[in-house]
C-alpha cells in the first residue's frame, strides 16, 4: 500500500505522514527532501515553482513509488501534489513498474488530502521556522490547488 499525504504547505503532511508510517510500519519519504537545490533556492527567494520546475521532482518521486510497488513494500509519501496533473505523474510512474493496469494500481495507492483554509495555513506558516517555504508563497499554493476527489482519495478537514 502506498499512501500519498497531500495538501498545501503547512497543512501537516510531514507530521501526519510520519505518524501514519510509524503506525503502519511503512517507509516515510518527505518529498521536500527530494527537491533539487534550484527549486529550494527559488522558493527560498519567494518565487513560486512552475510546472517545469516541478516535473523532474515529481518524476523522481514517481520512481520511488514504483520501486515500492514493485517490491510490495509499504510507503507513506508526504507531497504537496497540488494539481491533478502532478498526481497523474506520480501514478504514471507506477505503470513502468510492470504491474497490472492502472485501475488495479489505484487500489494500492491512496491519496490523503489534508484540507485546510488559508487562515489556518497563514497562522501555521507564521510560526514555522527553518523551512525553505516562506509564508509569502501561501497564496500561490492555494492558486495551484486542485482539490482531489473520487475513489482512492480520503479528505481530512484540518480547518
Amino acid at each position: 500500500m502506498i499512501f500519498i499525504v497531500m495538501g498545501v504547505a503547512g497543512s501537516g503532511k510531514t507530521t501526519v505522514g510520519r505518524a501514519l508510517a510509524e503506525r503502519t510500519g511503512a517507509r516515510f519519504v518527505d518529498a521536500d527532501d527530494h527537491h533539487p537545490e534550484s527549486n529550494i533556492a527559488k522558493m527560498s527567494r519567494g518565487i513560486p515553482l512552475t510546472d517545469d520546475d516541478r516535473l523532474p521532482w515529481l518524476e523522481s518521486l514517481a520512481d520511488i513509488i514504483a520501486e515500492h510497488l514493485s517490491i510490495d513494500k509499504p510507503l507513506v509519501l508526504a507531497c504537496s501534489a497540488l494539481k491533478q496533473k502532478y498526481r497523474d505523474v506520480l501514478i504514471r510512474g507506477c505503470q513502468s513498474s510492470q504491474l497490472s493496469p492502472i485501475t488495479s494500481l489505484l487500489t494500492n495507492i491512496k491519496f490523503i488530502y489534508l484540507k485546510c483554509d488559508i487562515d489556518t495555513i497563514k497562522a501555521r506558516m507564521s510560526s514555522r521556522q527553518n523551512h525553505f517555504m516562506p509564508p509569502s508563497l501561501i497564496e500561490s499554493q492555494f492558486a495551484d490547488l486542485e482539490e482531489p476527489s473520487g475513489d482512492g482519495v480520503v479528505v481530512v478537514d484540518f480547518g
